[in-house]
């Protein structure tokens, strides 16, 4: 279900429903390979309606739609997965809720340790980073391109590069190992989200 390759772009806050559902909308029609809802103003409560109509979008759009860090709201719209980052749920946790079939995505950070442990706990991917200035995690660690040519040796899994990541720039991350490219605000705070998913499409092969 995940794909092996692709962009996988994820949400940016921002206040106006309407407005977000229409960007995700023009992300999808650019040819995005993969949606994570995050949300960082809203309460889950709050979320529910946002993210129900965004995963009716993504399945017109046979797109792979993902919750970011909340289990319960993923089970309840019946998203495909969750992404959990250092302080959520365990994959463990997470396969209990949402089933064998779910969609598991882990946050490694710059830390091949967390990676490992990430693939030895059955997560479906790991997404590593940042690797260049990032203007939603300006303070994150950064990480180095070598660790994708390690994970992507060591581990079967799709790797996700994130952090700062640009269509300019996210060539290099593939050529290193990663097989997704990750992306918030240059996508979302681009002023053109469909042109500039377009971008980001051009750097993979064609299917």
């Amino acid at each position: 279900m995940f794909p092996k390759s692709g962009l996988y772009a994820i949400t940016k806050d921002e206040k106006n429903d309407k407005k977000l559902i229409s960007q995700v909308e023009a992300v999808l029609m650019g040819g995005a390979h993969v949606i994570q809802y995050r949300d960082k103003i809203r309460t889950p409560a709050q979320q529910h309606a946002i993210a129900l109509a965004l995963k009716n979008l993504c399945a017109q759009y046979q797109t792979v739609f993902i919750i970011n860090d909340h289990i319960e709201l993923a089970l309840a719209v019946q998203a495909h997965g969750v992404h959990l980052g250092l302080k959520d749920h365990s994959i463990a946790a997470a396969r209990t809720k949402l089933g064998a079939n779910a969609v598991i995505g882990i946050s490694c950070y710059n830390s091949l340790q967390r990676a490992a442990a990430a693939h030895q706990q059955g997560a479906d991917y790991i997404a590593l980073g940042r690797f260049f200035d990032s203007y939603n995690k300006p303070d994150a660690a950064l990480a180095s391109p070598a660790l994708l040519t390690i994970a992507n040796q060591k581990y079967n899994l799709p790797i996700v590069a994130i952090g700062g990541i640009t269509p300019e720039n996210g060539a290099s991350l593939l050529a290193s190992g990663a097989h997704l490219l990750a992306a918030i605000d240059s996508i979302f705070g681009s002023g053109d989200p469909q042109h500039n998913t377009k971008k980001f499409i051009g750097l993979f092969p064609p299917k």
